[in-house]
């Protein structure tokens, strides 16, 4: 599993439910349970300073990181989706953006294309995304993130034919891919789900264990954040399997979640009683804070 993934997962299930700051030692450690060095660690966080989705902080010799107002706001996004158990209800309405983006600034286009893709669009035509989901202000702040106010057009508006809205997303998306996919998750994790909770009633699982399943669950589902559009229930097909895993994530994370959480506590505090430490003797040793 990719380092810099993890720490996304990691942010996402955890630190951001705890201040959004970890010690680098704190992190390192947590991530050793899957197997990744504090080598990749600290390459992948500093890759992710630079990008501009966490920042550091010096606490005497000490490294700590936390979410960028950009990182939280992704970080909240993700999780609205990913505990989301039912569609929403459709206004039957279509938000379309199209685009003709010069080739000088095609990076500006190419990452756009990767915010439309997580954001639900789909491709109905070559620079045409439509979405049948709310996403006016994730568009207007996209085109005001990459300013290309002079290069876009945004509609919201009815399909009136000829053919049904359906038509609208057998073009724009793979659904029957996608329902591969949750058909998958669904055999792997719900055998997983049975055997986990047993092992859990009769007390032969660690909260490390927990941690380490509950992580993994998280960062398995999370992926379907990148293919599945979340489209309402009206523009689904009959056999739609994503609710059935919805509920199969929300109820085999509910097992997993007190041990997993204890777990992590234990490290995470580890962390921040060396950052109260080191606060606590800048308050008593520095002239103008004693002040």
């Amino acid at each position: 599993m990719n380092t810099r993934s993890m720490i996304f997962t990691l942010y996402g299930d955890y630190i951001s439910h705890y201040g959004s700051k970890i010690w680098i030692g704190s992190l390192i450690k947590l991530l050793s349970e899957f197997g990744h060095n504090d080598q990749s660690v600290r390459a992948a966080i500093s890759r992710m300073n630079k990008q501009g989705w966490v920042q550091s902080e010096k606490i005497s010799n000490k490294s700590y990181y936390s979410l960028t107002e950009r990182g939280q706001k992704r970080i909240d996004e993700a999780a609205k989706r990913i505990f989301k158990l039912m569609p929403e209800t459709w206004d039957g309405k279509w938000r379309i953006l199209m685009y003709n983006i010069p080739e000088e600034i095609r990076n500006v286009r190419d990452e756009l294309r990767k915010e439309l893709v997580w954001s639900g669009f789909g491709t109905l035509s070559n620079s045409c995304w439509i979405s049948a989901n709310n996403l006016e202000k994730q568009v207007f702040d996209l085109i005001e993130k990459y300013e290309i106010s002079d290069y876009v057009d945004f509609f919201v508006s009815k399909y009136a034919g000829p053919q049904e809205n359906i038509r609208l997303v057998e073009k724009s998306w793979n659904l029957d891919e996608i329902n591969e996919k949750y058909l998958e998750f669904i055999s792997v994790y719900s055998q997983r789900y049975i055997i986990d909770k047993n092992e859990i009633q009769k007390g032969n699982k660690t909260d490390a264990d927990c941690f380490v399943e509950r992580t993994k669950l998280v960062h398995e589902y999370r992926k379907f954040l990148f293919i599945d559009p979340g489209l309402p229930e009206e523009l689904l097909p009959e056999k739609w399997l994503g609710s059935h895993a919805a509920s199969l994530f929300s109820d085999y994370y509910r097992v997993l979640a007190e041990p997993a959480s204890r777990f992590f506590e234990v490290v995470f505090q580890e962390g921040n009683e060396l950052r109260h430490k080191d606060e606590d003797y800048n308050v008593l040793t520095h002239p103008f804070i004693a002040d």
